[in-house]
Formats: structure tokens, sequence, C-alpha cells
């Protein structure tokens, strides 16, 4: 069988059929979407612009709000014109396109909330070497890795993908191009890309996740032995709590979705489990950050007032 695509463009099926439904939720992601673009923008500008942010926690919590706005922007957008306008047809390189940047983003947002926590895991545990550890150049270097293993690691699904023989129909069950929807169109063999979907995405995943967890036990068992009081234990855990939640919101719903990927899935469940991902985390993350540090909300209403007295 010849490696040729003879499907040019694929119909996105989006979230329901339902007009009234349609509605309704354009309304509502419409407002997810701009609150995320605001929330992670004001996290982003605040990052940049206040020099006692200037550490590795906020360039790490900056990089993090730009990765928010970029990935809801993969996906929302055509989500949004799905509700109002019927077939949504997207060429064949579109469709690749929004896989690549969309596996891109997520899993170097993944591995970014790894090398967070090994980040508040040296503040906590080795306070005393922490800016030498954590020098602007291991900082730039784990920012460039992450970034960087996330773009090859979406090459790869992508390349697979491309190389795959469709022949119809070419009506995704989804809401945008992801990989398990588009496999479940192929006349080809998937085997390879779902065993590489199983095991690579799911090695990153879980790699991050557990270099996080590693990083809290060592985080909790400085602190059980450093400290006497509960009181003094908590306040000094209480400034991972941000991220503590931000991990849970991710890892959760990706480890469910992808760590046993097969072509038998319910689309509707994993529609909903992506949702959860690529459009309430990325509007969550910034009021999360907000809501718990007095250093970001404090920042933020200097910004503010700055920008009053200007008008």
């Amino acid at each position: 069988m010849e490696n040729e695509t003879e499907v040019h463009e694929f119909v996105l099926t989006g979230l329901t059929k339902d007009h009234q439904k349609q509605h309704i939720l354009f309304i509502f992601f419409l407002l997810i979407y701009i609150a995320s673009l605001i929330g992670n923008g004001a996290i982003l500008a605040v990052a940049v612009a206040e020099p006692r942010l200037h550490t590795p926690m906020y360039f790490f919590l900056g990089n993090l709000s730009w990765l928010d706005i970029c990935s809801c922007t993969v996906t929302v957008p055509k989500m949004l014109c799905g509700f109002l306008m019927e077939p949504q047809a997207i060429s064949f390189t579109g469709c690749l396109t929004q896989l690549h940047f969309f596996h891109f983003l997520g899993s170097s947002e993944g591995i970014l909330l790894g090398v967070m926590g090994f980040d508040r895991c040296v503040a906590i545990c080795n306070p005393l070497r922490y800016t030498v550890i954590m020098n602007k150049l291991t900082c730039l270097l784990l920012a460039g890795a992450t970034w960087s293993a996330g773009f090859f690691h979406a090459l790869m699904h992508t390349v697979l993908t491309s190389r795959l023989w469709f022949c119809g129909p070419n009506h995704v069950q989804h809401f945008f191009c992801d990989i398990k929807p588009l496999l479940k169109l192929a006349c080809s063999s998937t085997t390879l890309n779902f065993s590489l979907l199983n095991i690579v995405t799911g090695s990153i995943a879980l790699g991050a996740f557990f270099l996080t967890l590693l990083s809290y036990f060592c985080i909790i068992s400085f602190l059980f032995f450093k400290f006497q009081s509960w009181q003094s234990r908590w306040k000094a855990f209480s400034t991972c709590a941000s991220h503590l939640s931000v991990v849970a919101l991710l890892y959760v719903p990706v480890l469910s979705n992808y760590m046993l990927a097969s072509a038998g899935e319910s689309a509707e469940r994993e529609m909903i489990i992506t949702i959860l991902y690529s459009a309430i985390t990325p509007v969550l993350n910034p009021l999360i950050y907000t809501l718990r540090n007095q250093e970001v909300k404090s920042a933020l209403k200097k910004m503010l007032k700055q920008m009053s007295g200007r008008n």
C-alpha cells in the first residue's frame, strides 16, 4: 500500500449539533478564552516588567503563562468557529499543523511543571545555594530543553501521522485535530502510532509527574525534620500550593487520556477530558497563582496603578 493521502481535508464534528447549545457554548468558551488571554497575559506582563519578580520561579511562571496563551489559541478559536459555521472543514496540512502545536505546547507544559517542582525543591531544601544552583544560565537551559523536548515529541507524532493512508471517511469525532481521533480514520496500520503514543507520550507525562512527586517528597521530608511546629511547616510548604494545584489540574486528565490510548474509546469522553486541560486549565492557572501569591497580587496592583496614572 502506498503512503499517499486520498483524503485532502477533514470535517470536525465538534462538541454538539444542537444549535441552541452551540450558541450557549460559543458565549461560554469565548468568555473562557478572553479570560485566559487576559489572566495569563497579565502574569506574563508583570513577570517581565516587575524587577522584584526577576527570579527563577517567576521566569518559569512566565513560560507557563505563555504556553497557556498559545495552547488555548491552538484549539479554542477553531472550536468557536465550529459553533457558528457548519460544516467545519480543515485541510490535511492544517490538521497536522494543529496536531503538532497542540502536542508541542502540551508536552512542553507538562515538562515545565516538573522543572518548576525541582525549582521549588531547591528553593526550600537548599535556600543558601538557591541562586547559585538556579542561576540565569541554568534557567535558560532548563527552559530551552523543555521547549525542545516538547517540539521533537510533537514532531515525531506529526511525521508518523502524515505517513498514514487516509481513504475515508473524513469526519473527525472531535472539536480539533487530536491524534487519537485521526488515527481512528486511518486505513493503514496504526499499531506503531498507538504504541508510541502509549510509550513515549506516557513516559514524558509520567517522567515529569514523578519528578514533581520526587521534588515534593524531598520538600516534605526536609520540612518535617527542619521545623518542629506544624505552623512553620505549613508556612514554608504554602509557597508550593499554587504549583501543586496546577500540577493536579493538568496531569490527572492528561494521564487518563493518553496513558492507555486505544482505538475504541468514547469520543465524548475524550472531548470532555481534552476540554479540561486545553480550555479550562489555562484560565484557572492565573487565578490559582494570583489568589495564592501575594507578590503577584502586589505587582499587578502596582502595574494597574501605573497604567491608571498615565491615563
